[in-house]
């Protein structure tokens, strides 16, 4: 490969795909740097986070902002578009659907309620689920959107961010108690990660919605951050169901971690 010039010298983008076309590599690198950060970056932090050249940087986001994948503030700083917000509910809807035959198993053999979820920006959004067969069960709409904080889901997303990106996240949406049992605190929260990160698996506990509890791991290797979840009322899903289901859930998402992997190798 030849010696790139002074001017365009650039640490290779976190998913520099070889043959590939470097201005495109180069525009979504830029776009996972921006959400990465929140959704919004003045063009020197992206400078200093990519090691493109201030430039190549503004010519890039030029684009982005006349195609509508960006848009500029204001303040001069810039923010992700409208425009991937179709994308992005076409990607989770696909996602959704590839993993209902998941959760179905799921269901099948915990008999509880069976969710996968996202982190989308700062939120956690809800992309499929699989009803329990129980006439007492839980229930959360497709789409719906909660704060990480809260869930069983939101702890197993963010179980592997750094203190500061989750000190920042919380800045940014706040700590709301949904119930007494709810989580307020950086430190406490913080804790809870450092728990599931210990066990494997994150728990909600009352947290969400009095009387319900959730188990939730994340699902390996996944192209967007996502985990698996079952929630059920906090009578049936005891301690020691929760010993039966763990297994379940870490086996199930690992076999859908290796089902997206070989999605991605087929295009």
């Amino acid at each position: 490969m030849p010696t790139p010039s002074t001017s365009d010298a650039v640490a290779p983008p976190k998913s520099a795909v070889a043959g590939g076309v470097q201005s495109l590599e180069r525009a979504f690198d830029l776009l996972e740097r921006m959400a990465d950060a929140g959704g919004e970056v003045g063009l020197s932090e992206l400078a200093t986070s990519s090691g493109l050249p201030l430039p190549t940087i503004h010519r890039l986001m030029r684009t982005l902002v006349s195609t509508g994948y960006v848009r500029q503030q204001e303040n001069r700083r810039y923010a992700l578009g409208p425009r991937l917000i179709r994308l992005g509910e076409s990607a989770s809807r696909l996602l959704g659907t590839w993993a209902r035959p998941y959760l179905a198993r799921l269901v099948d053999e915990t008999g509880e309620t069976a969710n996968m979820a996202l982190l989308d920006g700062d939120e956690v959004v809800y992309v499929a689920q699989v009803p329990s067969k129980h006439s007492m069960r839980m229930f959360t709409e497709v789409g719906r959107r909660v704060l990480p904080h809260s869930t069983g889901v939101g702890k197993a997303l963010l179980a592997d961010s750094t203190p500061g990106e989750v000190r920042a996240l919380l800045a940014r949406t706040g700590m709301p108690a949904a119930t007494d049992r709810t989580l307020t605190t950086p430190e406490s929260f913080l804790a809870a990660l450092d728990e599931v990160r210990a066990r494997g698996f994150a728990v909600d506990d009352n947290e969400q919605e009095i009387g319900v509890r959730c188990l939730a791991v994340s699902v390996p290797h996944s192209p967007t951050t996502a985990a698996l979840s079952v929630s059920g009322p906090a009578g049936r899903l005891t301690d020691e169901a929760m010993v039966r289901h763990v297994p379940v859930l870490r086996q199930v998402a690992a076999e859908l971690s290796e089902a997206l992997a070989r999605r991605a190798e087929q295009g």
